[in-house]
């Protein structure tokens, strides 16, 4: 910029020349009448010095205004370089404020996400409230149950000996063991492991987990208000068989028995093809016999109208050894 201005000045310097010549002419023939009176007319002298002094005033004049021309181009300059300053700053400006902006409408979207989660929890708290006054309830129920089972326990208690084995807030294991028996009795009798489960509709299901076979056929279940009543029966049974129970259990160490409580049958498989069967009365030992019904080989009956322990009283146990050695069978 700054060199095509010098060589613009440059050539003005030239034309201004020319043009003071141009100007020098038209004055002198202005002053002629013809083109004879220029030809006759004696060149003028010049004073001596006068084009010099001329022309180092121009170059005078033309100095100074060319020192005006640089230094209006350098404020020029100055001022696009300010211009360009200035410019660069509102540009840094704008990408500010752009990006304050982007920021903006992030933050908003991030916000709007905060309050969506923020009624996604709230929603999530009113639910789990509503969970927790549910498990209140049900932990109110399970300590009443629980109290209506210590009432029980401590009913037990009195006739029977009870260990509590296991207790969840679904189900109670406990192990009775009656005290009304002598101590070998005791001893040889295995001890009944009652377990009791619940339902969340106040209903029980009481089963018979490891005790004599046969003394509950299916397991019992009822309202919550039964369960006294079922817990007695479970126990009446236990104490009323617990003799016949205890006999049938020494007697599968010897003998391949099994034990219908349904039917009150006693099966002995005295071989692979013979099977006797024996029915036990209500009441034995004290009250009830025993007696044989049939003896089958194979499949097929067998006469059994002499087979007979030569004894009055005849236990169960006097059947299976009779039976084991009899030779007629």
């Amino acid at each position: 910029m700054v060199q095509y201005l010098m060589d613009s000045r440059r050539v003005q310097k030239v034309l201004w020349r020319q043009l003071f010549v141009l100007d020098s002419m038209m004055s002198l023939l202005e002053g002629l009448e013809s083109a004879q009176q220029l030809m006759a007319q004696p060149c003028t002298p010049q004073p001596e010095g006068g084009a010099r002094s001329r022309w180092k005033a121009l170059k005078v004049e033309c100095r100074q205004q060319d020192e005006e021309t640089e230094r209006l181009l350098q404020t020029l300059q100055e001022e696009v370089q300010q211009i360009h300053v200035r410019r660069n700053k509102l540009t840094q400006l704008v990408q500010q404020l752009h990006h304050k902006k982007q920021q903006n409408e992030h933050l908003d979207e991030h916000l709007q996400k905060a309050q969506n989660a923020l009624r996604l929890y709230n929603r999530q708290l009113i639910q789990l409230r509503l969970e927790l006054e549910g498990v209140h309830s049900q932990l109110i129920s399970w300590q009443q149950l629980r109290d209506e089972l210590q009432m029980s326990i401590s009913a037990l208690q009195d006739v029977m000996q009870l260990k509590l084995l296991s207790f969840t807030p679904s189900e109670l294991c406990v192990e009775l063991r009656p005290r009304s028996f002598s101590d070998v009795l005791s001893n040889e009798l295995e001890p009944l492991e009652l377990l009791v489960t619940w339902s969340h509709n106040s209903h029980f299901r009481l089963q018979v987990k490891e005790g004599p076979a046969g003394l509950v056929e299916d397991c019992l279940s009822g309202r919550w208000s039964e369960l006294s009543a079922a817990l007695l029966e479970v126990m009446q049974r236990y104490v009323g068989q617990a003799e016949l129970l205890s006999e049938i259990q020494t007697l599968r160490s010897s003998f391949a028995v099994d034990w219908r409580p349904a039917q009150r049958l006693l099966v002995y498989l005295k071989s692979a093809s013979l099977v006797c069967h024996l029915e036990v009365e209500e009441g034995y030992p004290s009250s009830g016999r025993v007696q044989l019904l049939s003896v089958r080989r194979d499949g097929q009956p067998l006469e059994t109208s002499g087979l007979k322990p030569h004894k009055t009283d005849v236990r169960l146990t006097d059947w299976l050894v009779f039976l084991c050695s009899s030779p007629l069978i």
